[in-house]
């Protein structure tokens, strides 16, 4: 079998996770590349309209060749926008002819080369340009002369105009994401207040777990209006002016407690039990380092991109690091399912005993919803959709979220009737011959 070149191997990376990894915090960047001996760097991706520009500039560029010929072509290393149709053509292009230099593609929208530079010792370029057709484009640096290094400064700046004429820097699928986040942020607000009045109605009956399910509200919506101070900023200006620190704060502070909300609902965790049992504080401590790590990830992920080397590797320990922790949390409600079981052979209670496995035996299958809604549904939306319909990834996701929120929060209720404490005597022969069947196994 013919090996396939490494310039193919990292084009098919980077593209595929493009699709799926959500856009970065700004679409004007300033980087700088050292030494850098990849045949293609991708910087980003982004949806133009037929107001769309892109800028690119340049300076301090140098080339180092370790080479027999210490003068490198210069046309044979630039910049070029490539579309994900015209994707196919460039790799079988590149596939037919192993030599094959993707700036002599027909294929790709060429922007310039390095024979374009200012002479030495201050090369550099400066060119802004008008996208004429209507896409989602990929900007890349390509060098195809072997064994040369590269080094240079790099600023990117990619928007489209509005009618009148100024910049938005969001892509085109992502023009409304500040309005959605707002709107998200506003139906918080509301549960929160709701919540809040329900705990302050039935203070007899509200656990630890109900004041730490506030706080998850509280930073839900915080989480939200920093996202879309965030997308706004950048919508006008191109740069986040200091709100992408407080959305990865919030965001970090909100996966951590929503993952400790579900474990500790899972384990009955002060409604059921004061305490937790010692697997299931391992689920703990195994969890809440792993999202440290996933939110780490993440902030490499949206606050640099594909131009680093490393950014692919990033990527496949945030996804890896989200399985892990979406099966940990799965556990725990396992383990209340079987132990409350057991429990229903041996204390007379069956009544009590089965409204608590059906109210676990519900969670569990709205908790594998979820999971599989955000991480499954979400990603082939985001795969599939129009690149001018981007943002309806995001639109279910924060919908499927918030119906989440809202089905989790009314089933453990601090309520004196719910049915975690509800007994009903004259039902106990009717749960006792509903515990025997298999209904509850899993």
């Amino acid at each position: 079998m013919t090996k396939m070149p490494p310039a193919i191997v990292f084009l098919l990376f980077s593209v595929a996770f493009l699709a799926v990894i959500p856009p970065s915090n700004a679409e004007i960047k300033s980087l700088v590349i050292s030494d850098d001996a990849r045949p293609m760097i991708l910087f980003e991706k982004f949806g133009f309209t037929h107001t769309g520009h892109v800028t690119v500039s340049v300076s301090t560029v140098s080339v180092v060749s370790t080479s027999s010929d210490p003068t490198p072509d210069p046309s044979r290393l630039g910049f070029f926008l490539l579309s994900e149709e015209s994707l196919l053509q460039v790799l079988l292009e590149m596939q037919q002819n192993a030599r094959f230099c993707v700036l002599d593609s027909h294929y790709v929208t060429h922007l310039f080369t390095f024979r374009d530079l200012s002479p030495p010792p201050n090369s550099r370029f400066n060119h802004s340009y008008p996208v004429t057709s209507p896409n989602e484009y990929s900007l890349f640096f390509a060098n195809c002369v072997p064994e040369t290094k590269v080094s240079m400064a790099v600023r990117t700046e990619m928007y489209n105009k509005d009618p009148n004429g100024s910049k938005d820097y969001l892509p085109a699928g992502a023009t409304q994401l500040p309005s959605l986040y707002s709107f998200f942020f506003l139906c918080y607000v509301a549960f929160l207040s709701y919540w809040s009045y329900t705990c302050w109605t039935n203070k007899r009956v509200v656990h630890r777990i109900h004041l730490l399910m506030a706080g998850l509200l509280l930073i839900k919506s915080l989480n939200l209006i920093c996202a879309a101070e965030d997308k706004h900023f950048v919508k006008i200006t191109g740069t986040p002016h200091g709100w992408d620190i407080l959305f990865y704060i919030f965001q970090f502070i909100r996966v951590v407690l929503l993952f400790t909300v579900i474990i500790l609902i899972g384990t009955g965790w002060s409604f059921l039990k004061p305490f937790l049992q010692e697997k299931e504080k391992n689920v703990l401590i195994i969890v809440i380092p792993l999202q440290v790590l996933a939110n780490i990830a993440s902030i490499v992920i949206g606050e640099t991109g594909p131009f680093i080397k490393d950014w692919v590797t990033w990527n496949q320990v945030f996804l890896l690091v989200d399985i892990i922790c979406c099966c940990a949390i799965i556990f725990p409600i396992v383990w209340s399912i079987r132990s409350l079981r057991e429990t229903s052979k041996t204390d007379g209670k069956a009544a009590r005993n089965l409204s608590k496995l059906t109210l676990f035996r519900q969670f569990y299958i709205v908790v594998i919803g979820y999971l599989y809604f955000t991480r499954i549904v979400v990603f082939a939306l985001k795969t599939i959709a129009a690149y001018k319909y981007q943002w309806v990834s995001f639109a279910a996701e924060e919908i499927v979220s918030l119906v989440f929120y809202v089905i989790m929060f009314y089933m453990f209720r601090p309520e004196e009737k719910n049915e975690y404490f509800a007994v009903d005597d004259d039902e106990e022969e009717a749960a006792a011959l509903a515990l025997r069947d298999d209904e509850f196994e899993l």
